[in-house]
């Protein structure tokens, strides 16, 4: 989410690496500019790329202005629909968001659905289920549990169920015992369901 929790670690990982040709789908930050700076993606799906006080990253902005990636911009909630229809193993979600806006005109692909019990038409979300989900917790166990201890998951959970194989990178290593000594109980288990 932006700037907010990164998996830095994980992201110089994948610089150093022979990776290419990745399609990276975020609420984006400066991870999504270095791999776009670094010529590992070739297409970006995303509800935004900033810094936050910053609104467009820029390398990301250099990709997007030059062509170099593939771009699919979507609103904010349409992103989170995409992962949900993903999590819940289903091919669309109907949603309200992106009707009205340009995001149907810049993404002709989309399709709309007139729903069968009030008439209204809605976009049809396509799900995004992603090979990996790479997400940053503040403190993990080696189970695979992963706590964050601000109220916000920034939508890791639904990156997490949509994903086929999820990697965490945290700041601390714990007991599984330990996570209820400290911070609040935002624990969840890293699996797909």
């Amino acid at each position: 989410w932006g700037s907010r929790r990164r998996k830095n670690s994980i992201v110089r990982a994948m610089l150093r690496s022979p990776l290419r040709d990745l399609t990276i789908v975020s609420y984006g930050g400066p991870d999504v500019g270095m791999l776009c700076a670094a010529g590992k993606a070739t297409r970006v799906v995303y509800g935004f790329v900033s810094l936050d006080s910053i609104p467009l990253e820029p390398h990301f902005r250099v990709a997007r202005q030059t062509a170099s990636i593939e771009a699919m911009e979507l609103d904010e909630g349409m992103l989170q629909w995409g992962l949900r229809a993903a999590a819940m193993r289903v091919s669309f979600l109907p949603c309200r968001a992106g009707l009205g806006s340009a995001i149907m005109e810049i993404n002709p692909q989309l399709r709309t659905v007139v729903s069968p019990y009030d008439g209204q038409e809605l976009v049809a979300m396509p799900a995004l289920p992603l090979d990996v989900a790479l997400l940053h917790a503040n403190r993990a166990d080696r189970r695979g549990n992963a706590q964050y201890l601000g109220p916000d998951w920034y939508f890791d959970d639904l990156f997490a169920m949509a994903a086929q194989r999820t990697f965490v990178s945290c700041e601390h290593i714990v007991d599984t015992d330990h996570f209820l000594t400290e911070g609040s109980e935002q624990t969840i288990k890293i699996s797909r369901l």
